[in-house]
């Protein structure tokens, strides 16, 4: 039902493991990729299996690193930083590849109808801007499938200047779900 999704990048023979749900093979699929340099948490209450794959993996395991992580390839972006909910963002400007924890997902319950990408539904109203100067060809989220290719800045562009006239059809389109769901 969360469309929970995690990330193994690598980059420079690195792998950056982000927000791992472990399963089966898991680690023989990131050992496969590279030497393992981290697990990244990018949201504090997203703590899965982070601190077990990274013990693992004899590997540090950052849980919102504001400050940024040494020697990571990667910048920082802070996202929210308020009671109960800390959240960063990573961007890979080599391979251009921005991964989100929760701020944007491509979920069901994350868009509204037509919506490739979308702010997190407790977002909408103050979308994280900031992301909007990038341009990825990849955005990697927490929940839900990746965006790939030349249309993922158009995507990300148009989920953060749309995210708030689109709240009455993303609320909409959830509540529709649900109670579909329920008629099942």
């Amino acid at each position: 039902m969360l469309e929970r999704a995690s990330h193994a990048l690598c980059a420079d023979g690195r792998v950056w493991v982000i927000d791992p749900v472990d399963g089966r093979d898991v680690e023989e699929r990131i050992r496969s990729l590279g030497e393992p340099a981290a697990v990244v948490q990018l949201v504090d209450r997203h703590r899965r299996d982070s601190a077990a794959l990274a013990r693992r993996l004899g590997v540090a395991h950052h849980v919102t690193p504001f400050d940024g992580v040494p020697g990571a390839p990667f910048d920082v972006l802070k996202i929210v930083r308020i009671p109960r909910w800390h959240e960063v963002a990573l961007w890979f400007r080599e391979e251009r590849t921005l991964v989100c924890g929760d701020a944007l997902g491509t979920a069901s319950y994350f868009r509204a109808p037509g919506d490739r990408v979308a702010v997190h539904p407790f977002l909408r109203l103050l979308p994280p801007r900031r992301l909007g100067t990038l341009e990825p060809l990849h955005v990697l989220v927490g929940h839900g499938k990746g965006i790939h290719g030349p249309e993922a800045t158009a995507a990300l562009r148009e989920a953060l200047s749309s995210s708030r006239r689109r709240v009455p059809a993303a609320l909409a389109s959830t509540v529709s779900r649900l109670f579909r769901g329920a008629a099942r």
